[in-house]
């Protein structure tokens, strides 16, 4: 069995099928595992969500920030929406509320042997085993009845910096902000959510979260996209997969048994 993560599709319904035909992807014996931002800013959101759900077992999808703004938007909680959005045709489709509902059921973080799968990363003092708990943590009300509320009180800035003391929204949103939003951290492990540039741009005083010389995660190889700034980005302990589809750039996939790279050029920038 090939397992093939895929960085941030966003949309790109036509270079997510050009690159499984050059991986040869067989669902009848491969796996594919999408890193999250399945969704906005390109223009086909409703055609990966019903490829992707089509998959069934064969697709592992963790949650990013994007399509957490769909479920926001969707069920009514998002306020003012981005100028830049392209998801009222998915909103609007005939199947959006079964679309909708295997959306908001899939987890933040896949873990699997050697390999943690998160959208945008970890925080320096979180073990694997430590946030695959505290994502449980989040799915569980997310899949819940109570997912409006979560929906509602999701979004912030704050806290940024964890605390196993932490209740209620407030840590529910400190999970969510570091496993879709976050890039750079102090030392101290507090978040920054305004910059976006390359690890070398990072703001005085912050690294790259996976840089941080105390990251409990070490151990594991964590497979994540968000940062289309860092681009692909491999190490033993790290495959970072945004590559910028939506911008006109690639979308990358990783063949993780033997770590073999595969892209394909975006057909537009959208």
């Amino acid at each position: 069995m090939a397992i093939y993560a895929i960085g941030d599709v966003q949309g790109c319904y036509r270079e997510l099928r050009d690159l499984l035909e050059v991986v040869r992807f067989d669902p009848g014996s491969d796996q594919l595992w999408l890193v999250g931002d399945l969704v906005n800013r390109g223009p086909a959101s409703l055609d990966v969500l019903r490829f992707v759900r089509s998959l069934g077992s064969a697709a592992k999808v963790v949650l990013g920030n994007h399509d957490l703004y769909l479920l926001k938007v969707a069920f009514g909680n998002a306020g003012k929406r981005k100028r830049n959005d392209t998801l009222q045709e998915l909103i609007d489709a005939t199947d959006a509320p079964r679309l909708l509902d295997w959306l908001r059921r899939r987890p933040l973080m896949h873990v699997d042997g050697e390999f943690a799968m998160v959208h945008a990363g970890l925080l320096p003092c979180w073990t694997v085993a430590q946030a695959r708990v505290l994502a449980a943590e989040v799915e569980a009300v997310l899949g819940g009845d109570r997912f409006k509320d979560l929906l509602t009180n999701m979004w912030g800035n704050t806290p940024a910096e964890w605390s196993d003391a932490l209740e209620g929204w407030e840590r529910l949103r400190a999970i969510v902000n570091a496993m879709t939003r976050m890039r750079f951290v102090t030392l101290a492990g507090k978040m920054e959510f305004d910059a976006k540039g390359a690890p070398d741009k990072a703001p005085p005083a912050h690294i790259a979260w996976f840089a941080h010389p105390a990251r409990a995660s070490a151990d594991t190889t964590v497979v994540c996209g968000h940062w289309s700034a860092l681009g692909l980005c491999t190490s033993n302990n790290l495959i970072s997969l945004d590559t910028g589809c939506v911008w006109g750039n690639k979308l990358t996939a990783v063949r993780l048994n033997d770590r073999h790279v595969f892209q394909v050029r975006a057909r537009a920038a959208y």
